[in-house]
């Protein structure tokens, strides 16, 4: 069992002398409290009960040996701090494992050209190996230079191989992030809109992929921050590599779109009744 925050300030609440309604704690344990004698449960009428602590130093031991919590203070304020990390909860609760955190924060990025950045105020070369990507953790402050346009891959395999679609951005610096894993989307988006740079979203060109940029992206960027990037043989390649069923099984769920790149897009998925896969642009040299 993990003791909750709320729970957990009540309890201090009540462990410095205050009371609280007996109809504001309601919970399993605090019946056991009651009937260790830790709790009094103060009645005035019928329905109406006060909580209070009267023996604060049997509280401390009893959530010792339930929780591991050695200081209530201590506990609360790490539940409230916005670092809390696995060595903070052993230290206060001796389990790591006592609050649900996400330690493995952050996102994945590639290029195929040294980029420059910066972070923690530490000028940082973006240039990974073929074959390799590298991991920003710390990306609150992780800057890109000025001049980069961030690209949003779809796609975990056009990501690996960014290289074959150089031809892509020819006069372009561009910093390639992740969509990938799923769960680090919400950092990549607050990363993004903690930065200047443009963001070009790279995915799909059929109806999902188009709701993907729209519902996971576009949202969160007002103006002209946020682009779907769309080469300019899309429709020869839609023609030649295009997948009807792609077209068949999917439908917009977005219908008022104000990118005009995008309309275009969807006139052509109408004209060739096809969808197309974003790694077909890895073949497409």
């Amino acid at each position: 069992m993990i003791l909750s925050r709320s729970l957990a300030e009540k309890l201090l609440i009540l462990a410095n002398g205050g009371q609280l309604s007996a109809s504001s704690l309601k919970h399993t344990f605090i019946n056991d409290l009651i009937a260790e004698g830790i709790i009094t449960d103060k009645r005035s009428g019928r329905t109406k009960s006060t909580l209070q602590v009267i023996n604060p130093d049997a509280l401390s031991k009893y959530l010792f040996n339930k929780f591991s919590i050695s200081d209530l203070q201590q506990y609360v304020n790490l539940l409230t701090s916005t670092e809390i990390t696995r060595a903070k909860l052993v230290q206060v609760a001796s389990d790591s494992k006592s609050i649900s955190r996400r330690t493995f924060k952050g996102f994945l990025i590639n290029s195929y050209e040294p980029i420059e950045t910066v972070l923690n105020d530490v000028p940082l070369l973006i240039n990974p190996v073929s074959g390799t990507f590298q991991f920003i953790y710390d990306f609150d402050k992780f800057i890109p230079a000025p001049d980069v346009i961030i690209v949003g891959v779809e796609n975990s395999e056009n990501f690996s191989e960014i290289r074959k679609q150089r031809y892509l951005f020819p006069n372009s610096k561009v910093l390639f992030v992740s969509r990938y894993p799923q769960n680090q989307s919400k950092d990549l988006i607050k990363w993004l809109q903690s930065i200047d740079n443009p963001y070009w979203h790279f995915g799909d060109y059929d109806f999902a992929g188009i709701n993907i940029y729209i519902q996971e992206y576009k949202r969160h960027f007002p103006g002209k921050k946020a682009s779907f990037f769309i080469p300019e043989n899309i429709e020869k390649l839609i023609e030649k590599y295009g997948n009807r069923k792609l077209y068949d099984q999917q439908q917009l769920n977005i219908l008022d779109i104000s990118e005009e790149n995008i309309r275009s897009l969807i006139t052509l998925l109408h004209k060739y009744k096809k969808g197309l896969e974003q790694e077909a642009l890895i073949l497409s040299l």
